[in-house]
């Protein structure tokens, strides 16, 4: 277990160093889902509302949790933004759980992006 957890723990620091390289600071975990939220949403607009950007965390989330069949995308408002609904419920887990959970997610989601598709200054 502890094997894994060190590889985790690897490969987060990698992705935390390209994320560094790309926008010159070590962002927090809020600021990865917020960046994962303006990818899914697709609108790289300067300003987001306090609102749009707990918006653009929650998709963030949402489409992690796709990747392993947690949620589907339901659909696409008018405005562009997406909808997703919860298919099954999450493990429960602890907080220490819960963190390398959503930090497996986020390094599959980067895993999976094609060179091209991953985020630019904002």
């Amino acid at each position: 277990m502890q094997q894994v957890q060190d590889d985790l723990q690897t490969r987060w620091w990698n992705l935390e160093a390209r994320l560094v390289e790309r926008f010159g600071k070590k962002p927090d975990m809020e600021t990865i889902l917020f960046l994962i939220g303006v990818q899914e949403l697709g609108d790289i607009r300067k300003k987001f509302t306090k609102e749009e950007k707990q918006d653009l965390m929650h998709i963030a989330v949402c489409a992690l949790f796709r990747q392993s069949g947690y949620y589907e995308l339901e659909g696409v408002d008018d405005e562009g933004w997406p909808h997703f609904r919860q298919l099954k419920a999450l493990p429960p887990m602890g907080m220490a759980e819960q963190e390398s959970f959503l930090k497996d997610h986020i390094l599959l989601y980067f895993e999976n992006m094609e060179p091209s598709e991953e985020p630019d200054d904002l």
